[in-house]
C-alpha cells in the first residue's frame, strides 16, 4: 500500500533514530493520530533499510545521523533499490550542510527534532500523499544554502539538461535568465515554485489554469532531471532563479 495511501486512512510509519528516547517521543507524537499507525523502529540505517523490506512501511521517519549507517547512506540505498517508501529526514541544525544532499537523493521532507507535535503529524500525512512539509527553520536554511552555493557533502549538482546548463549555472544566477532548453514560461513557474507558492497560487499569480502548471512542472520536472517541487526549487535557485 505504500505510496497510494489516502490520507483518512492507515498510515504506517517506521522510525529510525539511534536515540531511544526520540523513538519513543516520536512514537507518543504520531501512533494513532489520523490514522498513524507505527509499525516499527530502528536504532541505525542498516537494521532500518532491513526493516523497511520487511514491513514496507509507507513512510519512514529517517535520522541523519547513526551509526553503522548513516541517514544518508540509508536514503541512498532505499532511492537504489526503488523502495517506495517516502522519507521525512529528521535533523538539527549542525547538520544543515546534508540538507541539500538528502534532498537531491529523494528526501520527501524535513523536520527538526524539536518540532512540535501537529507539525509531525502532519508531515508524515502529507509525506504519504507525496507532499514535502518542513519546518520553517529548515526551509530558510535550505533557501539560504541553495542560493549561497553550498557545497554539499555526498552529491554534486544536479545536472540541468545537459553539461551546458549547469556549466553556465553562474551566469545564470546573475542574469536570472531561463537555462538553456527552459522556456520562459516554464522558468516563472518554476521561479514562483522556488518561492514556496502551491500550484494555485502559481496560476493566479500567471494567469493560467493548474492543469496548465501542471504541464509546465512536469516538463520542469524532466528537463531539469528532479523528481519533485522541493528539488526544482533547490535547482532553480541554484541556477539563478
Amino acid at each position: 500500500m505504500s505510496g497510494s495511501t489516502p490520507q483518512d486512512a492507515r498510515v504506517r510509519v517506521l522510525i529510525v533514530d539511534d536515540e531511544a528516547l526520540m523513538r519513543a517521543g516520536l512514537r507518543l507524537m504520531i501512533d494513532g493520530a489520523h490514522g498513524i499507525e507505527v509499525i516499527g523502529e530502528a536504532a541505525d540505517g542498516e537494521t532500518g533499510l532491513s526493516q523497511i523490506r520487511a514491513l514496507d512501511p509507507d513512510v519512514v521517519l529517517l535520522d541523519i545521523r547513526m551509526p553503522r549507517m548513516t541517514g544518508l547512506e540509508a536514503l541512498a540505498e532505499l532511492t537504489a533499490q526503488a523502495l517506495p517508501a517516502r522519507v521525512v529526514m529528521l535533523t538539527a541544525f549542525d547538520t544543515d550542510e546534508f540538507l541539500l544532499a538528502a534532498l537531491r537523493g529523494g528526501a520527501m521532507s524535513f523536520l527538526l527534532k524539536d518540532s512540535p507535535p501537529q507539525e509531525v503529524v502532519q508531515a508524515v500525512l502529507d509525506a504519504a500523499q507525496a507532499r514535502p512539509r518542513f519546518s520553517p527553520e529548515v526551509l530558510t536554511r535550505l533557501v539560504r544554502l541553495a542560493a549561497d552555493g553550498t557545497p554539499t557533502t555526498s552529491a554534486g549538482p544536479v545536472p540541468a539538461n545537459g553539461a551546458g546548463a549547469a556549466a553556465d549555472g553562474a551566469s545564470a544566477g546573475t542574469t536570472g535568465a531561463a537555462p538553456e532548453g527552459v522556456t520562459e514560461r516554464e522558468w516563472e513557474v518554476g521561479r514562483l515554485v522556488a518561492q514556496g507558492l502551491s500550484n494555485q497560487e502559481v496560476g493566479d499569480r500567471l494567469f493560467m489554469s493548474v492543469a496548465t502548471v501542471k504541464t509546465h512542472l512536469g516538463r520542469l520536472y524532466h528537463k531539469l532531471q528532479v523528481t519533485n517541487r522541493v528539488q526544482l526549487a533547490i535547482r532553480v535557485l541554484e541556477l539563478g532563479g
